[in-house]
This record gives C-alpha cells, sequence and structure tokens, in this order.
C-alpha cells in the first residue's frame, strides 16, 4: 500500500508540497481551511520570482530604520509597539542571527536559481498559464550609499550563483522607458521573472488532483497530533468535526505553523508580518502603454512590482509586525498608490484593488524544512516573502526525503542545500 500523508495548507507551500509528494508515489490528503486553494498569503503577492531579492534581513541596518520609521505611519517598516512574548522572542532571535546574515544570503540564491528551475519546468508539464514575464528584474537606487550597498549584496549574490550587473541611468531607461524619476543606477537580473501566483497555484492544484492528490476544502485543521508512527488530524468542516488518520503529516500552514508545531512537540517560530499589495485595473490603452514590463524593486521605498497579462499591474510591498491582523488599512495602502503615481504618472489609478497578507517569517529568515521531534512529522514553512519563489525546491527536498531517496533524517536550512 502506498504511505498516506496529510498536507495541512493550501497555499503555494502547500499545494507545491503536495506535488511533489504525489509525484513520488505517496498517497497525499490535502487539507485547506477555504473553498479553494491560495486565497491568503499566496493570493495577491508582489508576483516576483526573485533570486535578485535573496539578501536575509538580518542585517544590523534592518534594526536601526525599524527604530527610526516606527513613528511613521508610512514607513516601509512598520512595529506595533505593543509588547507580546511571541513579538519578543522573534526579535531576540533575528537580532541573534545577524551573525549568519551572509551564508543565510548565499543559501537563500542558490535555493532560488534550484527553485525556478522545478517552477518552470512543473508548469510546463502541466500547461498551467500563470501570466509568466521572463524578462528580469530591475533594483533601483536614488542614492549612492544605497547603490554601494546593492554592489555588496551582488558580491553575496554571485556566490550563491546568481549573476546580475550593474546599470546607469540611462541603461535603466532603456530596460524601462516608462520609469519616471531622478536614479543614481540600478542593479538588473535577467533571470529573473513575475507571475501570478494564485493562477500557478490553482493550476497546480488541478495538477495535483489528476495525480490523485484528495484536497480537502473547507476543512479548518483544529488539532494534530503524533505517537511517531501514526498521524492523526481534526479539522472541521461542514459535517462537523472529523478525525483522520495518516502515516505521517506535513505542516505548510503558514502562520498557523507555530501552534500545530506546538501540538507536535516543536517549536517554529514563525511569525506573521503584514505585506500589503495594490493590483491596477488597465482599463485604458494609454495606461497599458505607460505600464512597465519589466518588474522592479525600489530598495528605498522597499516596493515591487510585476506586470500581470496586458492589463494588471500590481505594486507590493512594506512589513508591518502587528501579530494576526489581516485588515487593509488606507494609510498603508496610500504610499502605494502615490508611488505609482509618482514613477508611472501615464497609468491611472482609477480602479485599484487593495490587499494584505501575512507573511510566514522564521527569525533567521530561513524556512523550516525537514523533520520534526517525531519520525513521521515534517515542516515546509516559514518562507517569509520569498515562498513564491524558494517553494518549488523546498517542496522537491522535503519530497526527496519522505521518499527515502535522501538519508539525512532532515533538513535545515542553510545547514544542507543539496543540488537539485
Amino acid at each position: 500500500m502506498k504511505k498516506t500523508v496529510a498536507v495541512i495548507g493550501g497555499g503555494i507551500t502547500g499545494v507545491t508540497t503536495a506535488y511533489a509528494l504525489a509525484r513520488r508515489g505517496l498517497a497525499v490528503t490535502l487539507f485547506e481551511r477555504h473553498a479553494y486553494a491560495a486565497m491568503e498569503t499566496s493570493f495577491a503577492n508582489g508576483g516576483q520570482i526573485s533570486a535578485s531579492n535573496a539578501e536575509t534581513w538580518t542585517h544590523p541596518s534592518t534594526l536601526l530604520k525599524g527604530l527610526k520609521w516606527m513613528l511613521r505611519k508610512d514607513a516601509p517598516l512598520l512595529v506595533n509597539p505593543k509588547p507580546s512574548w511571541h513579538k519578543l522572542s522573534w526579535f531576540a532571535e533575528f537580532a541573534a542571527s545577524i551573525p549568519k546574515y551572509e551564508s543565510n544570503t548565499i543559501a537563500t540564491a542558490r535555493l532560488a536559481i534550484a527553485a525556478r528551475q522545478h517552477l518552470f519546468a512543473w508548469a510546463q508539464a502541466e500547461g498551467i498559464d500563470f501570466d509568466l514575464k521572463r524578462e528580469g528584474i530591475l533594483h533601483i537606487y536614488r542614492d549612492r550609499q544605497g547603490f554601494e550597498h546593492a554592489g555588496r549584496v551582488s558580491k553575496l549574490l554571485a556566490q550563491g550563483g546568481l549573476e546580475r550587473r550593474a546599470v546607469t541611468p540611462e541603461e535603466m531607461r532603456a530596460i524601462e522607458p516608462t520609469l519616471v524619476g531622478t536614479y543614481y543606477g540600478g542593479y538588473f537580473t535577467e533571470s529573473d521573472s513575475t507571475g501570478d501566483i494564485h493562477k500557478f497555484t490553482h493550476g497546480l492544484a488541478q495538477a495535483c488532483v489528476r495525480l490523485g492528490v484528495q484536497i480537502l476544502y473547507g476543512q479548518d485543521v483544529q488539532s494534530v497530533r503524533s505517537d511517531g508512527s501514526r498521524a492523526e488530524v481534526k479539522a472541521l468542516g461542514q459535517e462537523g468535526q472529523q478525525s483522520h488518520g495518516f502515516d505521517s503529516l506535513v505542516v505548510c500552514a503558514g502562520v498557523q505553523s507555530r501552534a500545530l508545531a506546538a501540538q507536535l512537540g516543536d517549536r517554529v517560530n514563525v511569525y506573521p508580518v503584514k505585506g500589503y499589495s495594490i493590483t491596477i485595473n488597465l482599463l485604458d490603452a494609454a495606461s497599458q502603454a505607460a505600464a512597465p514590463s519589466v518588474s522592479l524593486l525600489d530598495d528605498e521605498t522597499k516596493l515591487v512590482t510585476s506586470r500581470l497579462g496586458l492589463d494588471r499591474f500590481r505594486v507590493a510591498g512594506t512589513a508591518e509586525f502587528n501579530g494576526i491582523n489581516r485588515d487593509i488599512r488606507a494609510d498603508r495602502i496610500k504610499p502605494l498608490v502615490d508611488w505609482v503615481q509618482q514613477c508611472f504618472p501615464g497609468v491611472s489609478t482609477r480602479q485599484v484593488v487593495p490587499w494584505a497578507g501575512l507573511r510566514p517569517m522564521l527569525p533567521d529568515m530561513m524556512p523550516r524544512v525537514g523533520a520534526g521531534r517525531r519520525a513521521n512529522v515534517f515542516y515546509n514553512t516559514g518562507h517569509g516573502h520569498l515562498g513564491w519563489t524558494l517553494s518549488a525546491a523546498t517542496a522537491d527536498m522535503l519530497g526527496e526525503l519522505m521518499a527515502g531517496q535522501q538519508q539525512s533524517a532532515g533538513l535545515r536550512l542553510p545547514v544542507a542545500v543539496p543540488a537539485l
């Protein structure tokens, strides 16, 4: 008989995990509390598949900027000063991870490069249309300090195998002629790309079903437990609470992973870091011509862009430490709209769709991939702002591990990043 596996969470990480396991012959059941896949953090992110954004946030300057911005409601990084043990413990571990900034950045770049190879191959094999644009990502800088920091980051990314090149303001205008403003310089990564994460995840979920995965939508997981040989999942649906038994289980539950891990005897200190996005419907030919085709990352404002087909333009970013809070705040959306009007004045912002999602972040900015304390419990979670970028690689790594093709008892990045 096939080994039975429960995967908890139907976002990008859970669906890619289910797909990787099903391809290896495991009998997978996926639990998702919404009626469809990718309805929370994987619904409307920035769209970038960006190895060039692999720099971890565990740099001393991040803490300094956080303190500087604490009283600004429109700040790229905003921390609610109200204390909680979860928040305090997370920031303490974040500070302790600063010495690993360089090694973790290199490991993340390496993982991101491997991930996109899997993602593109899976999309092609399954015929998934997700508005993929392979036109690169341009990082833009308004001052010398930011540009020089990017140069130091580029050296780390190069150690991870990523090529990106410095470009002059003139070259920036040639790469993306619609961009307005005065800039010191930029960095361009031709191998990066963008796409619609929701479309991809939905398409891959359909592919999972074709591979025999049972997807249980509308099932809110209430509790999990394991004795090391059998695992139990209790979920609440329309027919009430039901108990399901499996040989093993995988937690891919985003910001809920911390609570589920605690039930299983593990500590996975994921914190919900809220990000915002706007999707601008390009209603006329003038707006379509004025919106950029090349994806951008503005390091000063911490905003990213992606062009999703002919008639949608997405801008996303910011980081808000405010617990489990999905409120869409007008004062956090306004800077995104203002940025578009400043950098792309020809784009009409008459029809803007705002959104907010909670990124599951671990203090060292590295995902938790591998086994838990109990032999039949596994994790693939904590990808933070790079879930879309890294998910295909971490899913494949976990598939190798759970299918018995890898001898290690577990993985914790960046200690082991196998060749993919």
